[in-house]
Parts: structure tokens; sequence; C-alpha cells
């Protein structure tokens, strides 16, 4: 039977976490000090859990090795995509992901191309969002000087905003945001400046910077523009295509009938409640829930109030 696959996920304790994945989500946390919730994860440092059907107690990873026709028989080699939340309590490091020729023959896995979309955001947050080095040459002056203020682009966020991070971009996340994040299924990060603070231990963490200047890109980068289309009680905003994922925000307020148009698409619930039938079967959604419609899912309907809904696929 046709079924959406609802996710338990791996929390992922940082230097800069905080509470706000319990706060805003009610999620379960081990410390007052978590960073990251990776909610649609097959990569092996955070592995997701399928927790309904006939596939209950599954990991993602074994379950897309061995069940490829759920997945479009999708011939890339790992599930391709990662949807984590990010609760910056404090400012991310400054930093810089590699493409995939470079991390694959770096690192041994994918690059990063990622997109940030701002859930909340306390008055006056900010992030780096690129660089104002004209060259390879002052970009690795400005880093050896320690000169962030001339270097770093900063940026101030609310909760709506919209940023596509392709790899080679500067970027941190600031303090006071919560983001839902969309990106390749990679781990690979070159820390540029971390702010000289120490861990638990009172070292200094890794920076990176022969590899990141290698990879980072000159010039600002370009942000996606968003696009928004109504249909009766469904409003969809297209946030971001590329080679790697495209991401969409929907409104529901009322019932939506939905047909299949791609392979699988991954569902992240951000706020409101409601529900999805698929097969005749009703499920209950709410805020916090994360699920997949794998490819044997060719309609549904889902409905709500104030349902507001992250959507994504390869």
């Amino acid at each position: 039977m046709a079924e959406p696959l609802f996710l338990q996920s791996v929390m992922q304790e940082k230097i800069w976490g905080g509470t706000k994945l319990r706060d805003a989500f009610g999620y379960d946390i081990p410390s007052d000090k978590v960073g990251e919730y990776w909610a649609i994860s097959a990569h092996p440092n955070g592995v997701s859990t399928i927790k309904n059907g006939r596939f209950s107690g599954q990991g993602l990873d074994k379950l897309y090795a061995e069940h490829r026709e759920l997945f479009g028989n999708s011939t890339s080699p790992v599930f391709p995509l990662l949807t984590k939340i990010l609760d910056a309590n404090d400012w991310l490091s400054v930093q810089v992901h590699p493409d995939d020729d470079y991390g694959l023959s770096h690192e041994g896995e994918l690059g990063k191309t990622e997109c940030w979309y701002i859930i909340a955001a306390d008055e006056g947050a900010e992030i780096i969002y690129g660089h104002n080095a004209q060259s390879k040459e002052e970009l690795r002056q400005l880093i050896q000087e320690g000169n962030w203020e001339q270097l770093l682009t900063k940026v101030k966020v609310k909760a709506g905003d919209f940023f596509y991070v392709p790899s080679g971009t500067m970027h941190a996340i600031g303090s006071g945001i919560l983001i839902l994040e969309t990106q390749q299924s990679s781990d690979t990060t070159y820390r540029v400046y971390d702010f000289d603070r120490k861990d638990d231990q009172g070292h200094l963490r890794d920076l990176h910077i022969d590899q990141s200047i290698d990879v980072l890109t000159i010039g600002q980068p370009a942000n996606s523009r968003p696009v928004s289309l109504h249909a009766d009680d469904l409003e969809s905003t297209l946030l971001v295509a590329n080679d790697f994922f495209a991401v969409y925000k929907w409104q529901i307020n009322g019932r939506v009938d939905f047909v299949k148009t791609v392979d699988y698409s991954l569902y992240s619930i951000l706020n409101g409640q409601g529900e999805i039938v698929v097969d005749g079967v009703s499920y209950l959604l709410r805020k916090g829930d994360h699920f997949i419609l794998p490819s044997d899912v060719t309609n549904w309907m889902m409905s709500g109030q104030d349902l507001e809904v992250i959507v994504s696929h390869p």
C-alpha cells in the first residue's frame, strides 16, 4: 500500500546550539546546546528512521539502497538531499563548502550547495552572506590579517526570508536565528573563522584556511527570486530551483488535491496542523513533522488551517 514515510531523526549538539528545537517544535532534546535536527537524512553522520508502515524501524539509508523503486529508481549512489532545522543560539563559524568535484576528490563525499528558510529571527539578527575580496590574493591577505570587518558581508534577516547558498559561498548564521536548511547530502565544512572561541575542553576548533581559499568564489552571491502562485486554498512559492534541488513553501488554508509530478518529495511542517490522505488513509500533520512521499504515491490530499510546509525534491 502506498503511504507517506514519516521520520524520526537525529539531534546534533553544537557549541553554538540552544533550546529552540524544544521550545518551538516540542522536540525532546538531550541538552541545552542542541544546534541541529537532521530531520530528513540518509547521511552516515545522522540517519533518519522510518517510524510508520511497512518499513517502520528501517533507516532511510538502507531503504534507499534496497528500494530504489520508491525513489524513482534513482541512479544517485547516495540519497541526494538532507533537510535540517538549525538553532543558532550563537554565531556559527564563518565557513564555506566545496562543490562536488572538490568534495569527492578531497573528502570522498559530495560537495554542499544549500539554502535557508528563516523560520524565526530575533530583532536585528544578521547572517554573513558573501565577502568583499576582489581576488584570491586579496582574500588570502584579509584572512591572514584577520580583517573581518572589511572582508565579510553582513545582512539583516527576519522570519520568512530565504537565502540560496551555493557551494563556494562565504557564509555564517548569526545568533538568534532558527532556520530550515535544504542541502546536498554532505557534512563537509571548511571553517574560515570561529571568533577565537574554545570548545568545552578549552581548545580552539580547527580552521581550514587553504581549503577555504581553494573553493571560495570571488564576487557577491546572487540570491534566488521566489515566485508565488495562488490556486484556491493553496499558495505555492518556488523558493529556488537548481541542478541539485527545488524548494517550495506551501501555505494551505482548506483542502488541496495533488497529483504527482516528480519521482518523490520531502516535506517539513513548520506551522499549523492538518492531515494528509493517501490511498484513503488519513495521517495527522503537526508542526515539526517531516516525511517523504515516495514514488508509489501518485495522488493525495492535504488539508489544514495556517498549514505552512517546506517541500523539496531533487
